[in-house]
């Protein structure tokens, strides 16, 4: 992966080295892996697989040899060490490591995190609010000391003693006297759970082993729901504990048997409902209960149906005096609704509203009021409702938005319905990236997030009527940073089925020197005019993902200024398969359609060669987990494009992993892949493209490969991408084996560790790209 966005596996440090003059040159040829052979025969398909051996985790000889593997990179990239070094200063030089989050008002304390310079990882505290109309919070100075601040928990002293941590769960009891955590210290996403008594700071008995993230206290505090996991990783099961009570006791709430399925369990913003979600990739459904009843039975919204998907947000709107009556503790009328977020016969979704089911009913589909209709260029998102606004999340044109609705306003003085006219929030940026949020339930005002390419994450105190924006809290970027010496832009690549696809692009403006119109470069932004491309092919590091309708929107990354000062163009081709141009731009990228990612990705690279952005021997293409078959199937589709090639956590084996059910997440999966052991359709179709079985024989003309993994990742196991490296390297392909022996999915924990890893592979990326000596 390419910067701190994702963090891929770190490089461990090198051994130490007896000193001298003379230094002993590392092997030019990897480890050799011993092929034995297997078959797989399916559908009438037999496959041998030369490496299926590397799967036993538990042999010594897989150990071994991936520990091998792992010396053979480090020695082969040690001449980078320097760069490393240097790459990892300018990180920590630009970072200010001893900072503050902007505090968030909870009941009666605000809660915020801060970093101190040294520390691996964050120190969760608060402070008191002055009182009921406190709703702007302090402004905090980093390095200072907060009056009346309490520490909760301090990450770094909870992690010490061990390689990984992980915090899964972190919650506070309404009155503020409880603590609620769970940590993972292997990487393997099983997280155990404690309480905190907050006035002593003494862990309570309450422990509960082997829970997944998201458990949360009831409102009164007596009671946590927790979730569970399968064999296969998939949360499936609800339990409720009592507090005080042992962990046999809990009792079993809800239960989910169809492996398709993903369970979670939450609290309404207004606190009002437990919620039960849970979710295959194209099927949902909701359960409610009421949260002054925790022990009680939870109901259902909206039955499941196969191929609807929605969600579900409690509101209380304003009605007219002579429609229902006012809430007890209102002074305003107001009605309970159900704000339901769908894609029922509205493929972009719609929203709707609908009663609140009464306890042992259920409300049915039609009898919902569409608020928002469905809109064929735009993708609702979400929608997030407190006491005094709603605010609407969609993306139109590729860029996520985000639109507010004032409750009070509607309704006046005398009361009245609310008027459905969302009000959309803008920097006037071409690529930008806005979010508003609404907090707590009866907080006044609205938080709205900013970022760019070029701007440093930003939020902001926004004034609803008027539409002011007072800045609470820019990240700091230290060494003088102007985002006035960068620049952004999109381009439209045309795919091989004549489908546009967009392109973000960003870049130092005195590293990038443009020259005449090429008339076909087909961008909009600022430089120099909407045709214009570089004088010369400039050094570019492309990257993609392409999978779960996830959207790659405009960020900021202080880790990539360190590839843009070098001159690199960083770009995002965001292929079908992802959501960036609505629900049907993801259909067009899975199961059957699914090569269109993998075309497209092709489309984006050519386009950007064609168009004089950059050249085939000055471009590295980058993609982690999904993002990483992505770029071994390009691999495969046309090596002669890219210099290298950068895979984190790579999905490379994907056809192994769907045949096995009995794998974490293979059944959830089918959803989004196909069920290749059912359908030999499927079957042959992932044949056809899977990156560990096409790999050429002669793979010798292949770019430069970096593949990064972790031992005890469960999401994408570490035998993908070993396979992958073996056969590549069998095949002649200069290809690397980069693995983390004690951490998880999402890499090494810890900012500094993950500081060490980003370095890495920059590292790589530059070499690859003749750029090491800058």
């Amino acid at each position: 992966m390419s910067d701190d966005a994702q963090t891929p596996p770190a490089a461990a440090p090198s051994a130490d080295r007896p000193t001298g003059s003379v230094r002993v040159l590392p092997p030019s040829e990897p480890p050799s892996t011993e092929r034995r052979p297997r078959e797989r025969t399916f559908h009438g398909d037999t496959f041998v697989d030369d490496y299926e051996w590397l799967r036993e985790k538990e042999n010594p000889e897989v150990v071994a040899h991936l520990e091998a593997q792992n010396a053979w990179t480090l020695d082969r990239q040690e001449h980078l060490a320097p760069l490393r070094q240097t790459l990892f200063d300018e990180i920590k030089g630009r970072t200010l490591e001893t900072d503050l989050s902007v505090p968030a008002r909870d009941g009666d304390w605000w809660y915020y995190a801060r970093t101190v310079e040294g520390q691996q990882y964050p120190i969760h505290a608060r402070y008191p609010a002055a009182g009921p109309d406190d709703w702007t919070p302090r402004v905090l100075e980093p390095g200072q000391p907060v009056p009346g601040e309490q520490i909760m928990l301090d990450q770094n002293a909870a992690a010490e003693g061990h390689d990984f941590f992980a915090l899964g769960s972190l919650d506070v009891s309404d009155d503020g006297t409880r603590l609620l955590y769970a940590t993972d210290t292997a990487g393997d996403e099983r997280y155990t759970l404690r309480v905190r008594d907050l006035a002593t700071g003494e862990d309570l008995p309450d422990e509960v082993r082997d829970t997944a993230p998201g458990a949360m206290f009831t409102p009164d505090g007596g009671h946590i729901f927790y979730l569970t996991v399968d064999e296969a990783w998939r949360p499936w099961r609800v339990w409720r504990h009592q507090l005080g009570a042992t962990g046999s006791q809990d009792t079993l709430v809800f239960e989910e048997p169809d492996e398709r399925f993903w369970v979670g369990v939450g609290l309404s913003r207004s606190k009002k409902y437990l919620q039960i979600e849970l979710g295959s990739k194209v099927t949902s459904e909701s359960w409610l209960l009421e949260s002054d009843d925790p022990t009680g039975e939870f109901r259902v919204v909206w039955p499941r149906r196969e191929g609807v998907e929605y969600s579900v947000e409690h509101a209380a709107l304003p009605v007219s005096p002579v429609e229902p009556v006012e809430t007890p503790d209102s002074t305003s009328p107001t009605r309970d609704v159900l704000l339901i977020l769908h894609n029922q016969d509205a493929l972009n979704f719609e929203l709707v509203t609908s009663p609140v089911p009464a306890p042992g009913e259920t409300v049915a589909p039609q009898d919902a009021d569409v608020v928002v209709p469905h809109d064929p260029e735009v993708r609702l998102e979400g929608v997030s409702a407190s006491e005094r606004y709603l605010v609407l999340y969609y993306r139109r044109e590729a860029i996520s938005r985000s639109a507010v609705l004032s409750l009070i306003e509607p309704a006046g003085a005398g009361g009245g319905p609310v008027t459905w006219d969302f009000q959309e929030i803008s920097f006037g940026q071409p690529l930008e990236s806005v979010g508003a949020g609404v907090g707590v339930w009866e907080q006044p005002n609205l938080k709205v997030g900013y970022t760019s390419f070029v701007t440093p994450s930003s939020l902001y105190l926004y004034d609803v009527a008027s539409g002011e924006r007072t800045l609470l809290k820019q990240q700091p970027v230290l060494g003088g940073y102007d985002a006035g010496d960068y620049d952004q832009r999109r381009e439209w690549a045309v795919a091989e089925d004549g489908t546009r696809v967009p392109i973000s692009l960003v870049w130092r403006k005195d590293k990038v020197r443009f020259g005449v119109s090429t008339g076909s470069a087909g961008g909009t932004g600022s430089a120099g005019g909407a045709d214009d491309a570089p004088a010369e092919p400039a050094p570019l590091l492309l990257y993609g993902y392409g999978a779960y309708e996830y959207s790659i929107d405009p960020y900021f990354s202080v880790a990539r200024l360190s590839l843009l000062d070098r001159g690199v163009v960083f770009a995002v081709a965001h292929v079908r398969g992802g959501g960036e141009m609505g629900r049907a731009w993801y259909d067009d990228g899975k199961l059957g359609a699914k090569r269109n990612t993998f075309t497209d990705f092709v489309a984006c690279g050519r386009h950007l060669v064609a168009t004089g952005w950059t050249a085939s021997d000055r471009m590295v293409a980058d993609g982690g987990s999904a993002g990483g078959l992505l770029v071994g199937a390009a691999t495969n589709l046309a090596p002669e494009l890219f210099a290298g090639v950068q895979a984190g956590v790579p999905f490379v084996d994907a056809l192994t992993s769907m045949l096995d059910p009995t794998l974490p997440l293979t059944v959830t999966e089918w959803d989004e892949w196909g069920d290749p052991l059912h359908d030999p359709g499927v079957y042959a179709y992932m044949r056809s493209y899977t990156p560990y079985e096409n790999v050429a024989d002669d793979a010798s003309s292949y770019p430069k490969v970096l593949a990064t993994t972790s031992f005890n990742d469960t999401r994408v196991l570490y035998v993908e991408p070993a396979k992958w490296v073996a056969r590549l390297q069998a095949a002649g392909a200069p290809a690397m084996l980069k693995i983390e022996m004690s951490a998880g999915h999402g890499g090494v924990s810890g900012r500094y560790s993950a500081w060490e890893q980003i370095a890495f592979e920059h590292a790589w990326t530059l070499d690859v790209l003749g750029l090491a000596d800058r």
